[in-house]
């Protein structure tokens, strides 16, 4: 993994995040009293701009339940007159170039760019580039490239966060050494390597010891299942204590391959990310041990504060105040911190922030389970 996240500018992005959320496109009313871009006139309210917002796939149910929506609301909010140029390539990289130069010959002004391959998305950076766009890395860094903003979160902090809460889990059970199968993400995002790295940080560091280990293409979920079910064969039921996953989506196939084994998941701690719909009600049912939540709001957000005045040829508010090395350039950031959701704190987090209601989470065999963590 080439690039090294600076963590040390990311409470500070984050509150110029909330401070500065509607000064980058004259306000949320389109009035020319309010905010304050960079002209701070009535002219500079009326403009719009084209923006390209290319997503990487939908297997992992966030990108079009919560990224796709929350980006082009806060646009929308910004600047009425700006045109979201959307696409999702399907985990298909050959796809995403394709949508990349679709959005340029369509007019783009900015782009706004989450790669399937973050190597093979150099390419696209810098055809855009020669088109005069600039580019904006959305949660995963773009290698190599030359990157004008990055927004994301820090992908070394969420294994830390993953990693803690499985050996805290590890140790009440009386397991505090696993040993454990892990099932990490995808080799071509670049958040899956730190991610890795991040959990290791705090499991080796314990003598926590892995009995199977696998990066899983794609982020499949399928995949993660017949992983978890050769894990099963070749140790034995009873031949792990825990299982680091590091996403909600994988975890539901870790789960299910327990499930298929007649393991009880309840009993072996499983971690996961994204604070998916599903994921917390696995969570509630204590099928799940945990999962970390990207405020994705936020992220969206701040990637739409930064792409509408830079489609408009003006100058973005001062919120990348972080800096991440590409293997090119220490590139501009905004790093989002994530919060560690357990059954005890989704009243407080995920729900507080209008990430999911309980209308989502109740529903069902899960109603009693909500009613019982006090979510109603």
């Amino acid at each position: 993994m080439r690039s090294t996240i600076a963590r040390t500018g990311a409470a500070a992005a984050l509150a110029a995040t909330l401070a500065l959320g509607v000064a980058a496109c004259g306000g949320d009313d389109n009035s020319s009293g309010g905010g304050s871009s960079s002209s701070g006139s009535s002219a500079s309210a009326d403009k719009g701009g084209k923006i390209a917002f290319l997503l990487p796939e939908s297997k992992t149910t966030r990108y079009e339940q919560q990224d796709r929506p929350n980006f082009i609301a806060r646009v929308k909010q910004l600047c009425p007159k700006c045109q979201v140029l959307y696409a999702n390539a399907d985990q298909d990289a050959a796809k995403q170039q394709q949508q990349a130069e679709q959005a340029i010959t369509n007019g783009a002004k900015v782009m706004v760019l989450d790669a399937v391959d973050v190597k093979a998305a150099t390419a696209i950076v810098t055809r855009a580039k020669q088109a005069g766009i600039p580019v904006i890395s959305y949660g995963r860094l773009v290698a190599d490239a030359d990157l004008d903003y990055y927004v994301s979160i820090d992908p070394k902090k969420v294994g830390e966060q993953q990693g803690q809460a499985l050996l805290d889990a590890l140790k009440k059970d009386g397991k505090p050494t696993g040993p454990i199968v892990a099932i990490h993400g995808s080799p071509t995002d670049s958040n899956a390597p730190p991610y890795k790295q991040g959990a290791h940080s705090v499991l080796d560091k314990a003598g926590v010891k892995f009995a199977k280990e696998f990066d899983t293409p794609d982020w499949s979920p399928d995949k993660a299942q017949t992983e978890m079910e050769q894990a099963i064969t070749s140790v034995g039921k009873g031949g792990f204590a825990g299982v680091y996953v590091a996403n909600d989506g994988m975890a539901s196939g870790a789960i299910a391959a327990m499930k298929g084994a007649s393991i009880t998941p309840s009993s072996r701690p499983v971690t996961g990310q994204d604070a998916e719909v599903a994921g917390l009600q696995r969570i509630l049912a204590g099928e799940q041990l945990m999962t970390v939540y990207q405020p994705i709001k936020k992220i969206a957000a701040a990637s739409a504060e930064l792409a509408v005045p830079l489609a408009r040829g003006e100058k973005p508010p001062p919120i990348a105040t972080a800096k991440t090395d590409n293997g090119k350039e220490q590139v501009p950031s905004v790093l989002i911190p994530t919060v560690v959701i357990t059954k005890d704190n989704i009243n407080d987090t995920v729900i507080k922030d209008g990430f999911v209601t309980p209308a989502q989470l109740c529903t069902g065999k899960y109603a009693q389970a909500c009613q019982t963590a006090g979510i109603s």
